[in-house]
């Protein structure tokens, strides 16, 4: 019985945990989309930014392959 509640206990405390992560990250979020709205509204383009961002996430290899690729597909497609 006692192993039971021990394994009870211990899921509870994951669950827990879990859940205040979860605020933290929806907090986080809403942190975000703050420091986007102000951008936008001080003339900056937020899908752009975001756009930045991703980039700026990316290995360098892995963004000079992406920046290739759509190169070559804008020539293919006539958006040069």
């Amino acid at each position: 019985m006692a192993e039971g509640t021990v394994a009870a206990d211990q899921l509870r405390l994951f669950i827990e945990r879990i859940e205040r992560l979860e605020e933290e990250k929806k907090a986080i979020a809403d942190d975000v989309r703050d420091v986007y709205s102000e951008a936008k509204s001080n003339g900056y383009c937020a899908k752009t930014m975001r756009k930045v961002v991703a980039l700026r996430r990316m290995e360098a290899h892995d963004r000079q392959e992406a920046d290739a690729l759509i190169e070559t597909y804008r020539a293919a497609l006539g958006l040069g």
